[in-house]
């Protein structure tokens, strides 16, 4: 028996249209090197997923594009500024969700609000997310339900966004808190 919370209706369509606003964004800024302060060659680009987002019956993967780069004096591969935690496979707005949720309510109600919040994430992954995160998640109380401000951030940049004025990757990180920028071992050793 599934059990149904109740959840203010406008969550159905607001957090899915703002992680939404993120597909297919290519973030590709970084200026030096975080360790030896080199310059940086391009490398690839190389394509994450950023959440999975549930549509009617079905479940369509937002993905983003990150640029990597490889620093010319000491060979390591930099991701560009990304809005992913360290270690993490979905996107940052995701994360936060997991935390502010589970902060108040145990993980399979937290999955089981996600999901009628129209996001799919499992509840180990929530615990996981939720116990590997020691960041304090800012949240702003909306009809009963501590949203983290990333993803109010990024429901008000698709309120102001139109063909004519696209979203861009800078105004993404700002909106996530440009999480990446946290801890620098987003890199993978090459020589």
């Amino acid at each position: 028996m599934k059990i149904k919370y109740r959840i203010h209706p406008i969550f159905f369509d607001l957090i899915p249209e703002a992680l939404s606003c993120c597909d297919g964004i290519l973030f590709e800024s970084h200026t030096s090197c975080p360790y030896c302060g080199g310059s940086l060659a391009r490398y690839d680009v190389k394509t994450k997923n950023f959440a999975d987002v549930i549509e009617g019956t079905s479940t369509k993967t937002i993905t983003v594009r990150i640029k990597r780069f490889k620093c010319r004096e000491c060979h390591a591969v930099i991701y560009a500024h990304q809005p992913f935690y360290p270690n993490t496979r979905i996107g940052s707005p995701v994360v936060d969700l997991c935390v502010a949720l589970s902060a108040r309510m145990p993980y399979a109600r937290a999955a089981t609000y996600l999901r009628q919040m129209g996001v799919n994430v499992d509840r180990w992954s929530v615990r996981n997310y939720a116990m590997k995160n020691v960041l304090n998640v800012p949240t702003t109380e909306q009809y009963g339900i501590a949203l983290p401000e990333s993803i109010i951030s990024l429901a008000s940049l698709t309120s102001d966004t139109s063909e004519v004025n696209p979203i861009g990757a800078s105004e993404i990180l700002s909106a996530c808190g440009y999480p990446s920028s946290q801890n620098p071992e987003l890199r993978s050793k090459k020589s």
